[in-house]
């Protein structure tokens, strides 16, 4: 790694984001296919999960976010230990590329879910600059590491935790979304808010799973201005949750909206189930603020036009599916994290 300097890898990893906003035969014939392995992975989402990657991988973003790092390239590389979670494709490109360009060693625990894209993307990666050869290894179990980045739920992290308690780590558990509406928000607002529920079926922690809205809300404007994304109730899967849920609201005459394809229901709960939205009524753009701050710990971003003073992760409509370099899951700098092992 000692012939590689930030600028060469800012050239490298910009070179990488160029090729993945134009897919070429094969990458396009790996995206069309992981339907056959992930039924939740239709070519429409895999396509926008890369095609986000390699807008991320700009020149201009690729400087700003290395500038923030002092990167010793002539460190001894540590092994780092990457479980990666595969709710959405590459999802867990982010924690790869983190390690790779500080010069350590990735020991990857691919999900079985999405092992063959990051798979591609290494090799397209070692393609541009073949030093990337021995850089990483996909392992089906983690070895003697020195530190480990681990993604799953509040569950799998009590056993990381038990498991990787004794080395340096981040681990992650659940997260959610959420977006503050005024009322004032326009048509074109709301729909680009449809990304932000409906891109990747709903499945990503950056995901909108719940909606704060003011009180006496109607929801009429809200359901027009999503309509142009009713499609989505024609997959199969989204289909069958959507069925599941408004029966068992049936069942138990729980109050709900339902639109045909999404269902909205008041709950104080911030993960809803798929093909559900909750909401919740607020007074004063004061009180969600005091109430987001109590639940920093559970939100990944918050969707909102509003000014709210909150440190946490706010994101304009539509870019909730978009990350930055430098919009880290859980808050957590993975950067600052590798660089003072």
């Amino acid at each position: 790694m000692s012939n590689l300097t930030k600028s060469k890898l800012i050239s490298v990893f910009s070179e990488l984001g160029t090729q993945l906003q134009s897919p070429d035969e094969q990458l396009s014939a790996i995206i069309n296919d992981e339907k056959q392995y992930n039924a939740w992975f239709t070519p429409e989402s895999v396509s926008r999960a890369v095609i986000a990657i390699g807008h991320m991988l700009n020149v201009h973003d690729l400087e700003n976010w290395l500038s923030n790092y002092n990167l010793n390239f002539s460190h001894v590389p540590k092994k780092i230990g990457l479980i990666l979670a595969g709710n959405i494709p590459l999802v867990g490109f982010h924690d790869v590329l983190c390690v790779l360009i500080t010069g350590n060693y990735a020991l990857i625990k691919a999900s079985s879910q999405d092992s063959r894209l990051i798979k591609y993307v290494l090799n397209m990666l070692v393609a541009i600059e073949p030093t990337f050869y021995d850089k990483y290894i996909i392992v089906e179990r983690l070895e003697k590491f020195d530190a480990v980045i681990a993604t799953g739920s509040n569950n799998t992290s009590r056993y990381f935790e038990y498991y990787f308690g004794k080395v340096p780590n981040i681990i992650r558990k659940n997260r959610s979304s959420v977006a503050v509406l005024t009322g004032n928000e326009s048509t074109e607002q709301l729909f680009k808010l449809g990304h932000d529920i409906f891109d990747y079926f709903g499945l990503g922690c950056r995901n909108v799973s719940k909606l704060y809205v003011p009180k006496g809300y109607i929801f009429n404007f809200f359901f027009e201005s999503i309509e142009a994304y009713q499609p989505i109730i024609n997959h199969h899967k989204y289909n069958n949750n959507y069925d599941y849920n408004k029966s068992i609201y049936l069942v138990n005459s729980d109050k709900h909206f339902d639109n045909g394809f999404l269902m909205l229901k008041e709950d104080k709960k911030l993960a809803s189930p798929l093909a559900v939205l909750y909401f919740e009524y607020y007074d004063n753009l004061h009180s969600i603020e005091n109430s987001l701050e109590t639940e920093k710990d559970n939100i990944q971003c918050i969707v909102t036009a509003s000014p709210l003073s909150l440190k946490s992760q706010l994101v304009d409509f539509g870019m909730s599916q978009q990350p930055a370099l430098w919009d880290y899951a859980d808050g957590v700098d993975t950067m600052a994290f590798l660089s003072n092992l």
